[in-house]
């Protein structure tokens, strides 16, 4: 429906090295649950504290949503990797022995993980990050837009919203 430039149906092709790359992807398949297992070794928590925790962790860059984290632990209870207890009607998370077990036998590929994001970010320090927080939520906010205009499903409006994405994306390229 859209270009593919703006994440069209090839849209989360891994790339490795500049993060703001178009059509990037953070994680790779299968990699949040040993991201999530990571935080809930430190304290047990319920998603929403997971999902604000990784914000927190990639300054505002990176938020993963509902539909990226509550599977994942619901997959990480199947395995018996966590369990989970309702606490103020909230379901709390926390990593098991067999959990802490297999992050253990799993450190290389933890480690692995890790060289990626850090490659993700570079040498950008938590000041230079912090500047791209704004264009993040409007990238966000555009996203958002972007889906309603496609729900209504005009193909003068579609072509108009490439029209200006093609525009932008030429300035963009520009700076």
């Amino acid at each position: 429906m859209f270009d593919p430039r703006f994440g069209g149906l090839d849209a989360g092709f891994e790339r490795h090295g500049n993060p703001f790359e178009r059509r990037t992807r953070l994680f790779k398949k299968g990699d949040m649950k040993y991201v999530i297992l990571e935080l809930l070794k430190d304290k047990s928590s319920h998603g929403y504290e997971l999902t604000t925790e990784l914000e927190d962790r990639f300054h505002g860059l990176y938020s993963p949503s509902a539909g990226s984290v509550y599977p994942v632990l619901q997959l990480l209870e199947d395995m018996g990797y966590v369990t989970s207890n309702a606490e103020d009607g909230k379901k709390v998370y926390t990593i098991t022995d067999t959990g802490r077990k297999f992050l253990e036998e799993q450190k290389e590929t933890i480690e692995k993980i890790g060289e990626r994001l850090r490659g993700w970010w570079g040498s950008a320090d938590k000041e230079h990050l912090h500047d791209f927080r704004e264009a993040m939520s409007s990238f966000h906010e555009l996203h958002h837009v972007i889906g309603r205009i496609a729900s209504r499903k005009d193909p003068t409006k579609i072509a108009r919203v490439n029209e200006i994405l093609s525009k932008t994306l030429k300035e963009l390229e520009q700076i």
